[in-house]
């Protein structure tokens, strides 16, 4: 069975909940999405804005204070929110990287090994069972090893050890200055077996939330190699859809899952910053026009808030003062600018009791943004 590039398209955004808000709560919401990058405070809240009917920004606050919904290092080593009942088997599946990754010559510079690593593990975790500061675990690790660690050892430390990060302040749960607490559940397992197992959970929980996809998807999403994620898919059940490409790819699905027609209509979004459905493939074309690649992925990897139109990229945004500046990198109808126009008044309003300028810092971007249509959408 063949699948047209825009026929994935429609997969994907019925998956991220994008062809229409639904009704659910925020802990089902991020479970249904299955992760939402989650470097930048604001763009979880903002994400699941754009997924879910009147979202409530305080019941994702309380997602992640009761610890329903979790903020920590996983996939591609960045910082994910996840529902907690994924966190487990996605760090179990995580664990190969990211000890080959922060254990290396960085950590070990500082004069700590791999096995002393291992040894402070679980005595971090201990220690990490009520928040704690930045500076509480450099002088916890300090007096373990009784002097100052060397640069890269907390750095290294921290990442390695699956501490979850503690919600600190307003207006987005987390502050840019992170505390660390231990998971409540048990502490992942971490043989070669165990981190098989659960790769395999993190591919069918990938697939649920951004399929059909390829091995090169999957192992981009992750960043495993290849190889692993090809004995992941290994299905001798047959539990598993092998469908053909755009390209002649090979694409895995599961069974049942949403595969929209690819004359569904698809209505605007301002999106987040590093919106996951932006670069959760290693094709970003399915939603993200080669042509405007580098306009919106900056060279240091700051991702910028997008317009979705018709299901792909088609320009930025950023909050000004009455409303939002829009910026379209190729022309729209006007009935597309008058629903963008709906979703901009939204979104102010959304944003008015937390952060109204949110991602002010990035504004240094649109100064080497090429000549473009720019429009301000009027809040009020």
């Amino acid at each position: 069975m063949g699948v047209t590039a825009r026929e994935l398209n429609r997969s994907t955004l019925a998956r991220q909940l994008l062809l229409r808000r639904e009704p659910l709560d925020a802990a089902e919401g991020v479970r249904r999405v299955v992760a939402l990058q989650a470097q930048q405070p604001a763009s979880p809240y903002i994400a699941l804005w754009n997924r879910l009917a009147d979202f409530d920004p305080a019941g994702l606050d309380a997602a992640f204070s009761d610890h329903s919904v979790v903020k920590a290092t996983l996939m591609r080593l960045t910082l994910h929110a996840v529902h907690a009942e994924d966190h487990p088997a996605f760090r179990e599946a995580m664990h190969p990287v990211v000890r080959a990754s922060r254990l290396g010559p960085r950590f070990t510079r500082s004069g700590l090994s791999a096995e002393d690593a291992d040894q402070l593990v679980p005595r971090l975790l201990e220690f990490a069972k009520r928040s704690r500061t930045t500076a509480e675990c450099e002088a916890w690790l300090g007096e373990r090893l009784g002097a100052p660690p060397g640069p890269g050892a907390w750095w290294g430390l921290r990442q390695y050890t699956p501490l979850l990060h503690a919600p600190t302040a307003p207006p987005w749960s987390f502050g840019h200055r992170p505390s660390f607490i231990a998971p409540r559940t048990s502490p992942p397992r971490t043989d070669p077996e165990a981190s098989a197992a659960s790769l395999r959970t993190l591919v069918v929980r990938y697939l649920s939330g951004f399929g059909p996809a390829s091995v090169a998807d999957v192992a981009q999403f992750a960043m495993v190699r290849r190889t692993a994620v090809r004995a992941a898919l290994a299905d001798p059940a047959g539990e598993l859809d092998r469908l053909e490409g755009p390209g002649g790819e090979e694409l895995f699905d599961l069974p049942g899952a949403p595969r929209p027609d690819a004359t569904t209509p698809a209505p605007p979004r301002l999106m987040a910053m590093w919106d996951s459905v932006l670069l959760a493939y290693a094709d970003r074309g399915r939603v993200l026009p080669p042509a405007y690649r580098r306009v919106v992925i900056r060279a240091n990897g700051d991702v910028l808030p997008t317009l979705l139109v018709d299901g792909y990229v088609a320009g930025v945004w950023r909050p000004v003062a009455g409303g939002v500046e829009a910026t379209a990198f190729h022309p729209l109808p006007e009935e597309v600018w008058e629903k963008l126009a709906v979703e901009a008044r939204s979104l102010v309003g959304f944003l008015a009791g937390r952060e109204p300028e949110v991602y002010r810092r990035y504004g240094h971007w649109w100064k080497h943004l090429p000549s473009a249509t720019v429009r301000l959408l009027p809040g009020g």
